[in-house]
């Protein structure tokens, strides 16, 4: 018989299917390709470094300086272990400081969620062709600008002679305007310096990050479960209520996370619109920069941590990552 027709002996190594390439390049290729586990651990180790040193690292080395503390008589940072600090946030001024950004940033949640939620019905249900192009413009739009610009442009629009007043003029309403602003804590001699003024910003600044999950929760609503809603004999209250709420609610959930995180470290616009009163952005920015007292930065840093820490695992509960 012809030896050719047996296959080659078990001892030999098997021919690769295309020939080795030559070059640096083309042996690296091959590499990569036989070992497809180093060609993943190389790709992710860049990543992994830059979150593991700089960003991980940096919120270690800053909640180890929260544990520390000034020396009142010198100035200097104590570097031993301490929870003075901590103690020092409860201090009426600093804990006013942490209520009143939390009420703002929980405030400025409410609100967006009341205005995206008929936006984002309305591009989810009805919305088609050019018309949800449209919506998806106006909705990005804002966010292709600068943040400063928006923010001095709110400026003008609030102030004393700004368009707000002189509109309000114009239709014989500045009695109305005059009460609001003489309304005790939320007033100021006018909106740009008062924290109606800042809520007004926020809510704008801070919207799209809203809009657009709802909107993508309520695309995967299925329509015929709201028809046989109807069906039932469900009033549209009703189907809202227990049907379309709570089927969007890891949507409205996942916007949240984004105005309320947003809203709770922010200290650009309570700095430009608002009244003298800190938020814990501005807090921090004073004792980093004007008190020099470092510790007491960080712990006011760890502060929207944990909050945002506990509001991620309540809002992993309601499913707001499938929504992201």
């Amino acid at each position: 018989m012809n030896a050719a027709a047996f296959p080659a002996s078990s001892s030999q190594a098997p021919a690769s299917i295309l020939p080795r390439r030559g070059g640096v390049f083309g042996r690296l290729s091959d590499l990569f390709w036989r070992h497809p586990k180093l060609l993943l651990f190389l790709m992710l180790t860049p990543p992994l470094l830059w979150l593991g040193i700089i960003y991980i690292g940096s919120l270690i080395a800053l909640l180890l300086q929260s544990f520390f503390s000034i020396d009142d008589f010198s100035g200097m940072v104590n570097y031993e272990f301490t929870l003075s600090t901590y103690a020092q946030l409860l201090n009426s001024a600093n804990f006013d400081i942490i209520v009143r950004t939390v009420v703002m940033a929980a405030l400025v949640t409410l609100a967006s969620a009341f205005v995206a939620f008929p936006i984002a019905y309305y591009a989810a249900r009805y919305a088609q062709g050019k018309w949800k192009a449209l919506f998806y413009l106006g909705v990005m739009l804002p966010l292709w600008s600068s943040y400063l610009v928006k923010v001095y442009a709110w400026k003008l629009i609030l102030a004393k002679e700004g368009i707000l007043t002189w509109i309000s003029d114009k239709l014989h309403l500045g009695w109305l305007l005059d009460g609001v602003l003489a309304l005790p804590v939320i007033g100021g001699n006018s909106l740009s310096v008062s924290y109606i003024g800042t809520f007004l910003v926020f809510v704008y600044i801070w919207l799209p990050y809203m809009v657009l999950p709802t909107q993508a929760a309520l695309e995967r609503v299925p329509a015929n479960l709201l028809e046989a809603s109807s069906d039932l004999g469900a009033t549209p209250n009703q189907t809202f209520r227990t049907v379309l709420l709570p089927l969007a609610l890891p949507g409205v959930v996942a916007g949240s996370i984004f105005t309320f995180s947003l809203t709770l470290g922010d200290y650009i616009i309570p700095q430009i619109i608002g009244s003298s009163r800190l938020f814990i952005g501005q807090a921090v920015y004073a004792q980093q920069g004007t008190a020099g007292n470092v510790p007491l930065a960080a712990a006011f840093s760890v502060v929207p941590i944990v909050i945002m820490a506990i509001y991620l695992w309540i809002a992993k509960k309601q499913g707001a990552f499938d929504a992201l």
